[in-house]
């Protein structure tokens, strides 16, 4: 399978290894920045492109893995559309207007929105939880998600899209984290939100929001974001249930649980997986990303993608309510 990566920044690098990792091999890269795409060819072995509709004609890619800044997203996916083309889009944070005519004009069912965190080891080992009914009915939810701001793209200063207004870190990280949170819990409902700015950052963004969500009518939940913590990105989340309740560390890297039929918690170390210098994140949940992808192209009908573009419009339609 011909696969073009467009945008070859450190996500586009990132889902270059994560293709090459699950044997694709036949990959070409397009970016605007020449001495990207020189550099990402160079170490990845990939064929270069500096031209988009070049690599369209040339390539005849299969499908598109777009991994641009936030806002050219829909550029390229509405370029995809036209030529039915089947393409993955980073996880967006604007262009709603855009979103809407991509979901309305064309074939929905080509287009597969990220949603990493359901790669995440520790939320799938969640998932499971819940799918046992390990602590009963869910009733509230407490989640707090940080990463301080200069710490993202270091090597990048502030020519990264998370330091512009309009696709800042903390904006970015709410549908990032409501797109796994409403697939577990239901139909997300916005009650109310703060969002301040309390650092010294030198930014023209809140960046901290603290909002409140219920979810399916009946489970509370407060979670708050910002790119404030440091020296360690923070990934905390307590989940209480009607006989129980769940705990996730990032910072201890475990999550247990303990319900009124248990005498002590049961532990579940996190599998992290590789982490390379100048990331955060490890490497798995991005390739188990890519593998759920490479199976929607191959068959659409057959395997599905676990994110739609309606889905990813009703997280942005709620941040926008959330972070205002």
């Amino acid at each position: 399978m011909k696969i073009l990566i467009v945008g070859l920044g450190s996500m586009g690098k990132r889902r270059v290894r994560s293709l090459k990792a699950i044997n694709q091999n036949n990959l070409a890269g397009f970016d605007l920045r020449k001495e990207r795409v020189l550099e990402t060819s160079k170490i990845y072995k990939i064929t270069p492109y500096h031209n988009f509709q070049e690599a369209l004609k040339k390539f005849k890619p299969d499908a598109l893995v777009i991994s641009t800044s936030p806002k050219y997203h829909m550029k390229y996916a509405l370029s995809s559309a036209k030529k039915n083309i089947p393409c993955f889009i980073e996880a967006s944070v604007c262009n709603l207007s855009k979103i809407k005519e991509l979901n309305k004009k064309f074939n929905k069912s080509l287009i597969a929105p990220s949603c990493t965190m359901l790669f995440n080891d520790g939320i799938e080992k969640i998932s499971n939880l819940l799918k046992n009914k390990s602590i009963g009915d869910i009733c509230f939810i407490k989640y707090h998600v940080g990463q301080y701001l200069p710490d993202w793209h270091p090597w990048e200063k502030k020519g990264h899209y998370v330091w512009e207004k309009n696709t800042n870190g903390c904006k970015e990280l709410i549908p990032f984290e409501l797109t796994w949170l409403s697939k577990f819990f239901g139909k997300p409902k916005f009650i109310n939100s703060t969002n301040l700015k309390l650092s010294d950052l030198k930014i023209n963004f809140n960046d901290t929001s603290n909002f409140t969500i219920l979810f399916n009518k009946k489970i509370l939940a407060n979670i708050t974001i910002e790119v404030l913590s440091k020296p360690i990105s923070t990934r905390e989340l307590i989940i209480i249930g009607k006989k129980g309740k769940i705990i996730m560390s990032a910072d201890q890297g475990v999550i247990k649980y303990i319900n009124s039929n248990m005498k002590k918690y049961k532990s579940f170390q996190i599998n992290k997986g590789k982490i390379l210098k100048n990331y955060i994140n490890s490497e798995l949940p991005y390739i188990k990303e890519m593998k759920s992808y490479m199976k929607f192209v191959k068959n659409p009908k057959k395997n599905s993608f676990p994110n739609n573009l309606s889905e990813d419009i009703k997280m942005l339609k709620l941040t926008n309510k959330i972070y205002k």
